[in-house]
This record gives structure tokens, C-alpha cells and sequence, in this order.
């Protein structure tokens, strides 16, 4: 733990978990002071601070719903800004903070390292520093590939100084899967929705981002087949295109006769929209196609998609593909009656499922009870679909909108704030602190066992 001085001279010690989001929640509010200057602006005035502040946690949770238009409300200093906020966002707070530290020569303590270790889903607690390296340089190199990409389209456009900014910040929001646009008019990339170079780079970037590092290094590094992968890998590297195929086909179907999104364009145009919209639900941002037009079916499917999110250790949010993946083993175990959780000829521990229980229930009853409220707050002036879909987008770490964010009251703005921290940090502070206590659990006193019906 961390400890604290208090005014008395006591010590207060800070879990680990409790740093990890106030690293965060700092990040954030220096995100506010910056964005809220006035050069931060086109116009040479302060957007607000609530404004500001709504950037910042969008930006830092990488979710990528907006209050203002970033293309025409930001001068260039206010989009590097916003810019370095996605990048620590995306990659994690600490991370960065590994790496500042190993620069000034300062070591980890213990629980330093437990933190950094589940942050980063790592296995062991030793060369962490040379770990956060790799995952930075790592995400660098993805980065440069994919601003490389979207150069050949975006230099043509926009000019060589213009255009390569708009490459990297692009590749940067899609790698970390924030979402953010400069286009402006909040058209995000509605005049690509025929451009295969520009949507499959982005798609790629976004899928690669969610994929979590530690899967992407052990896919590298792995000579001896897929069955010699972790679990975790293999299930990441499954559901993932499971996800991706089935959105896809849900999305071709749904919207087959609907003029204002698919049904307008070609066979090949249809299946390329259909499929980046599957891929920006993963906790992406953009879209190619008009959200608020998709009929309530495509809204319904699209919330459940940003309710699963990306994979752990990604730069993604949402339950994660492996929690559900769990909740599935764990059904089948029950359902077959079986009493242990299998899944690939391995055994999951009783930890994990709980786990997995915990932060399902808790993400779950966070985003019913953020779309009641704010539900209540429009009284009527959106319909639920589109609430739940606003709302799914801010737990998820999404950032796509059907009733365009600023139309909303700034109460209910206000709401989508906690639920956008809540999304991107409370299930791994959560994860870390279950984690923190695996394996220090004290012998309980057992009570008598009594049955309750279920179901």
C-alpha cells in the first residue's frame, strides 16, 4: 500500500486500487484545466469547465462522447491535448507511471507492483519495467503503422502538414479506442462510408487495440500453434471474431431495408458498413453510418455488443469478452450439473467465476440504474432505445451516439460523467482489488447451510 501523511502525523495507507483510479481521476482534472484555457480554443475562449470537464473524461476513459464538437471547437494546441489524454488513457495510467519512474531511477514497491501487474495483466511481479516498455513501444508501432495508412488517404485531402495530423490523430483514437474525430459536424467518418483504405484501417487499429496487449505478445511470440496459447488467449482470439461475424450478420439483416443506413448502398458497401459498424461497438467511437437512424432491433443488439466491450488489458472497456466468456462456462457447469467450471480441458477456480459474477452484476446495475435516471431526467423527449443506447455508449467506453450528447440536459450529462469513469476504471480497480485479496482470505467460521429456491 501506499501510505499518507495526515495533519495529526498518522499514516494513512492508500490501496492499490484506490491509486489506480485516483491516477485517473488526476489525469483528468489536468485534462480539464488545459482544455478549459482559452488557447485550448478556436475562438480564443474558454469552452467552460463542465464542458472541459466532459472532454477530459471522455478522453482519458477513452469512450469518446463529446459536449462540443472536437473538430471545429479545438485549436491545435487544445487537440494535442486531448490527444495526449487518449494516449494515457488508452494505454493506462500506469504504464506511464512505470515508465517515469524506471526513468528517474526509483523502483517499485511490492504493492507498486501487484497494481502494475493486474493493470497490465501480467504474470509475474518481476521485470514489470521492461514490460510497460514493450507495451509502449508496442502501441507505438501500431500507431505509426496505422498513421502511415490513413496518410495515403488523408495527405490527398488535406495537404501534407494537415494531413498527417489528421492520420495520427486518428490512428491514436482508433488504436486506443476513444473514438474522437476531427472532421467536424460530428460526422465522425460518415464521408468515408465507401472508402475501404480509410474504414478497414480504422477497423484494424480497433480491433488490434481491444485485443489486450498481453495477447497480442504471447500471439508473436507463440511458435508451437494456437493450442499452445494461454486460455485467456485462445478465448480472446476466438470470441472476438465470433463477436465481430455475428454483429455483422445482425446488422446486414436488421438494416437490410432501411434506406437511411445500409439499404441505399451496393453489396460490397453494405457488408463493409455492416462490419465496421460491428467493430466500433467493440468500445471504438466512430461510425460510418447514421446511429440515430438504425431501427430500435439494431439499437437493442448494439447496446448488448458495447456491453461486452473489448478484452481485458486492452484499451478497451465494457465487461470484457473473457468475463462473458466465464459467465458461459459457468451456465454450462450448472446446466450440466457438473461441480466444478471447466472449459478446454482446464479448470477455472471458484475465484474466477465470483469474479466474473461481480463485475457483470455491478457493470449491469450501474448502466440500468445511469438509463432510469436519465430517463427520467429527458421526461419523455427520447425514446428508452435511444437512453439505453447514450447510456451503454458511456459504460461501455464507446463513445457512438443516437441522440447526439449535447442534446441532452446537462443533468443527464452530468450522469453519463460517473458512468464513463465507472466504465473505463471501476471494473479493473475492481479486478485489482479482488485480486489483492485472493489468496489472503482468513478462514471464515462456517455457519449452517440452508437452502433457498432458485428460479
Amino acid at each position: 500500500m501506499i501510505a499518507l501523511r495526515r495533519p495529526d502525523g498518522r499514516e494513512k495507507q492508500l490501496r492499490p486500487e484506490s491509486l489506480l483510479a485516483a491516477g485517473f481521476l488526476a489525469v483528468i482534472l489536468l485534462g480539464t484545466v488545459l482544455l478549459a484555457l482559452p488557447a485550448a480554443a478556436r475562438t480564443g475562449r474558454s469552452i467552460g469547465l463542465f464542458d472541459s470537464l466532459f472532454t477530459a473524461t471522455s478522453a482519458v476513459c477513452v469512450t469518446g462522447l463529446v459536449a462540443v464538437d472536437t473538430g471545429t471547437t479545438f485549436s491545435l494546441f487544445g487537440q494535442a491535448v486531448l490527444l495526449a489524454l487518449i494516449q494515457v488513457g488508452g494505454l493506462g495510467f500506469m504504464v506511464f507511471a512505470t515508465m517515469i519512474l524506471g526513468m528517474l531511477g526509483r523502483k517499485l514497491s511490492l504493492k507498486g507492483r501487484m497494481l502494475v501487474r493486474e493493470s497490465m495483466n501480467g504474470a509475474s511481479l518481476s521485470g514489470l519495467s521492461g514490460l510497460a516498455r514493450l507495451y509502449l513501444l508496442l502501441s507505438l508501432g501500431i500507431e505509426s503503422a496505422g498513421t502511415l495508412l490513413l496518410s495515403l488517404r488523408f495527405v490527398p485531402l488535406f495537404g501534407w502538414k494537415r494531413g498527417l495530423w489528421m492520420a495520427l490523430f486518428h490512428a491514436v483514437s482508433a488504436f486506443c479506442n476513444a473514438g474522437f474525430d476531427l472532421f467536424g459536424r460530428f460526422a465522425s467518418l460518415t464521408a468515408f462510408s465507401g472508402d475501404p483504405l480509410v474504414l478497414l484501417s480504422v477497423a484494424a487499429l480497433v480491433i488490434l487495440g481491444g485485443l489486450g496487449f498481453s495477447v497480442i505478445l504471447e500471439t508473436l511470440r507463440n511458435r508451437q500453434g494456437f493450442r499452445a496459447l494461454s486460455l485467456h488467449a485462445r478465448i480472446v482470439l476466438l470470441l472476438t471474431p465470433a463477436l465481430l461475424i455475428a454483429g455483422t450478420g445482425f446488422f446486414l439483416l436488421a438494416e437490410r431495408g432501411n434506406a437511411a443506413t445500409l439499404a441505399g448502398q451496393g453489396a460490397g458497401g453494405r457488408a463493409l458498413n455492416a462490419f465496421f459498424q460491428s467493430v466500433t461497438l467493440r468500445t471504438a467511437g466512430f461510425n460510418s453510418i447514421d446511429q440515430s437512424a438504425l431501427r430500435d432491433s439494431s439499437k437493442l443488439f448494439s447496446s448488448l455488443l458495447m456491453a461486452v466491450g473489448a478484452s481485458p488489458a486492452s484499451t478497451g472497456g465494457g465487461i470484457k469478452t473473457t468475463t462473458v466468456a466465464v459467465l458461459f462456462f459457468l451456465m454450462r457447469s450448472v446446466v450440466r450439473g457438473e461441480g466444478e467450471v471447466n472449459a478446454a480441458r482446464r479448470r477455472l477456480s471458484g475465484d474466477t467465476a465470483r469474479r466474473a459474477l461481480v463485475v457483470a452484476a455491478l457493470f449491469m446495475t450501474v448502466l440500468l440504474a445511469g438509463t432510469l435516471t436519465i430517463a427520467l431526467i429527458e421526461d419523455g423527449r427520447f425514446s428508452l432505445a435511444d437512453i439505453l443506447f447514450e447510456a451503454s455508449s458511456a459504460m461501455g467506453t464507446v463513445g457512438v451516439s443516437a441522440i447526439g450528447t449535447p442534446n441532452l440536459r446537462t443533468a443527464s450529462r452530468a450522469v453519463l460523467l460517473p458512468m464513463m469513469f465507472l466504465g473505463r476504471v471501476g471494473p479493473l480497480t475492481l479486478a485489482v482489488a479482488l485480486a489483492r485479496r485472493q489468496g489472503s482470505l482468513r478462514a471464515a467460521s462456517k455457519y449452517p447451510e440452508e437452502r433457498i429456491m432458485i428460479g
